[in-house]
């Protein structure tokens, strides 16, 4: 069976809980119009105004633009900052707990500082061609680079049947792009697959984009079985996009 609370003991129990979650509500002075900002000090925009002898609760407190010599600023229960000067506390200093603010999620390792990534011959396979790679190609051949990179520095699993069809060789990756929803178009971008059909055909990794131009790394292209950059007219190719 429950026991009743008293009005005493539940209006204790309700302030118990404001102390750990909010203070006050305190009342406005100081000022006809108080901007409630998007950041402790002047230079954030302004999300809200309360008037003077508006109340306000306060969910935490922390130190930022001195204003009249005050320090503090308030967050309070809209989500915003108000200096604490303008907020009746009764107090000089603190009566909030301190606000923590959370770190920002690590990206994952494709969006941070990977892409494009360094321009040098970080290949896993220099010096070891010959026979497959994990990806299903030829160690050392320009579709054996790029698939590597795909993975490495895109965070794809990309392998020669990506998403169903056979990439195959270079000269039918704009095709098995295409049959898989993979996006190709003339837009070159960091991180996006240089494509052409001329000759055997080939494939590079786009790291670089100025102007009309663009800096590819490969393998086997101006160097058979070997690393090598250059930067070439942009519509010297197609741009598969597998993920930028």
């Amino acid at each position: 069976m429950f026991k009743h609370q008293t009005p005493s003991a539940a209006l204790s129990l309700q302030a118990l809980v404001c102390l750990s979650e909010c203070a006050g509500p305190y009342p406005v002075w100081r000022a006809d119009t108080l901007n409630c900002r998007t950041g402790p000090d002047t230079k954030h925009g302004i999300k809200k105004t309360y008037k003077e002898g508006d109340s306000i609760k306060i969910s935490c407190q922390v130190n930022g633009e001195s204003v009249e010599g005050y320090k503090i600023w308030d967050k309070t229960q809209d989500g915003c900052y108000v200096s604490d000067y303008y907020v009746k506390t009764g107090k000089d200093g603190f009566v909030a707990d301190k606000c923590t603010t959370s770190k920002p999620k690590p990206k994952p390792d494709a969006e941070n500082n990977k892409l494009p990534g360094p321009l040098k011959d970080d290949y896993p396979y220099r010096g070891n061609c010959g026979g497959l790679d994990p990806w299903k190609y030829y160690k050392c051949q320009c579709t054996s680079f790029v698939a590597w990179r795909i993975n490495e520095r895109l965070g794809v699993k990309f392998h020669n049947y990506y998403k169903g069809p056979h990439w195959g060789d270079a000269k039918i990756w704009d095709e098995a792009a295409r049959s898989s929803g993979v996006k190709i178009d003339n837009n070159a971008v960091p991180g996006s697959i240089a494509q052409t059909n001329a000759g055997a055909g080939h494939v590079a990794w786009v790291t670089k984009v100025s102007g009309g131009k663009v800096t590819i790394e490969e393998y086997n292209g101006n160097n058979p079985e070997k690393y090598g950059r250059r930067t070439v007219d942009k519509d010297s190719f197609k741009y598969i996009h597998i993920k930028v």
